[in-house]
């Protein structure tokens, strides 16, 4: 038993080494001579890399496949077919010029834990699952969570085939480039109702860890996020000729509106954040009144009732600035996410482990989105963060020491090996 548990441990290592390996050669795919990363959804960046990972995951002896929106999967089938399945895993997209490790790192250490367990411990009695989320981030088209959403089914095909990202190429064009066709599959073609519980693991992209010097964040809620594109609308009119009383300066009105949102956001306080994160002047000339103009708001509070009160007061708002103006304005929400709380059960779990191995953890929020916030409502999940580095993230300085990577993989492998293997292989998911 000794020489097993000694065995083990090497393999563990040479597992913990190969992720290191393997993250920097994802980084590879929309790699930028900067150091910066972009993979946007459904780009020649993003299928080399979803390809690549799909075959990195049958060289690790997992059953690998694509379903109908891009998402990578890869099996680790149980013996226990009554038994639900745990997911575990990330997303494969990245902001522009983003870093290597948002989502990234959670993609392949769910990956190696994997095969790390089939490697040593064979055949599970729980099926175990890693994926690769096509999309989350929301960077190309306004619509963030569509791999995780067709998971769960708060995404369709149906109502957002149409949007086009600022290229004006529509999202069902860019899937047939990409090899996904949209045709007859229904609202809802890659939908699952089998899964058991999802556990992802996550660079905190935040300063919390670092600061309290922990080396694990154990997420007990995501916040709630309310993302909205808004148009604003004048005339367009020449720059010389138009009186400044007689304008209907659209940007204007939106910088405005920017102005607004930021102080209201200052006056509402903690934990309310609102961002103005994209400003596109249609058609914009330096010798032209601006006529249209689109932005994007980002609003997020841990209490959803709060977040939704902030964001009528806020539209009223930005309303009011139009009218005064004489400007048009249209706003569409894009997401709508509730604040979720993670298991209780699982996080005890990921404290269980630490405990175990003397590593230093403690409990906190998730101020980001994940894709966890999805799979939340639907079945138990759970979140564990390593530190980033100054917490910068959505940046090629994004960085987390692999010291600290290697704890996180370790941390989840632990928790996967109960849920497959051990003491929680039996639980009713």
């Amino acid at each position: 038993m000794a020489e097993r548990l000694s065995n083990s441990r090497e393999v563990l290592f040479q597992y913990a080494q190969h992720m290191l390996e393997v993250l920097d050669w994802l980084a590879t795919y929309g790699a930028a001579p900067d150091g910066g990363v972009t993979r946007l959804l459904y780009t020649e960046p993003w299928l080399q890399a979803q390809q690549a990972l799909l075959a990195k995951m049958q060289e690790l002896g997992l059953e690998a496949s694509f379903d109908a929106v891009g998402n990578v999967y890869g099996k680790l089938q149980g013996n226990r077919y009554t038994l639900r399945p745990v997911l575990t895993g990330s997303h494969v997209d990245t902001v522009k010029n983003g870093g290597k490790y948002d989502g990234a790192y959670g993609v392949v250490a769910s990956m190696m834990a994997l095969g790390y367990l089939k490697a040593v411990y064979g055949v599970p009695k729980r099926s175990l699952e890693v994926v690769s989320f096509c999309e989350e981030e929301g960077s190309r088209f306004p619509l963030a969570y569509w791999g995780s959403g067709h998971v769960t089914g708060v995404r369709s095909l149906a109502g957002s085939i149409d949007v086009a990202d600022p290229e004006g190429i529509t999202l069902s064009e860019a899937m047939r480039e990409a090899g996904f066709q949209t045709a007859n599959l229904g609202d809802h073609p890659a939908k699952r109702e089998d899964i058991g519980a999802y556990i992802e693991i996550h660079i905190e992209q935040g300063s919390v860890l670092g600061y309290k010097k922990k080396q694990i964040g154990i997420v007990t809620a995501i916040v709630g996020q309310i993302r909205l594109t808004v148009v604003v609308k004048g005339n367009s009119n020449h720059a010389g000729t138009t009186p400044m009383t007689m304008r209907k300066d659209a940007l204007a009105g939106a910088s405005e509106m920017v102005v607004v949102t930021e102080q209201m956001a200052l006056e509402e306080g903690e934990p309310l954040v609102a961002t103005v994160g994209r400003l596109h002047v249609k058609r914009g000339t330096s010798n032209v009144v601006p006529g249209e103009v689109e932005f994007t708001l980002d609003i997020r509070h841990t209490d959803e009732l709060k977040m939704d009160l902030f964001c009528t007061k806020l539209l009223t708002k930005l309303n009011e600035i139009a009218r005064r103006r004489e400007l048009t304005i249209e706003t569409v929400e894009n997401l709508h996410a509730s604040p979720v709380a993670m298991h209780e059960g699982i996080s005890a779990e990921i404290e269980t482990a630490c405990t175990a191995y003397g590593f230093q953890s403690m409990k906190l929020p998730s101020g980001a989105g994940h894709d966890a916030q999805l799979f939340g409502p639907i079945c138990p999940s759970a979140m564990i963060f390593v530190p980033s580095r100054g917490g910068i993230s959505h940046s090629p300085d994004e960085f987390t020491e692999p010291e600290e990577l290697v704890v996180g993989f370790q941390t989840l492998v632990h928790v996967l090996y109960q849920y497959g293997y051990g003491g929680k292989a039996d639980e009713i998911l």
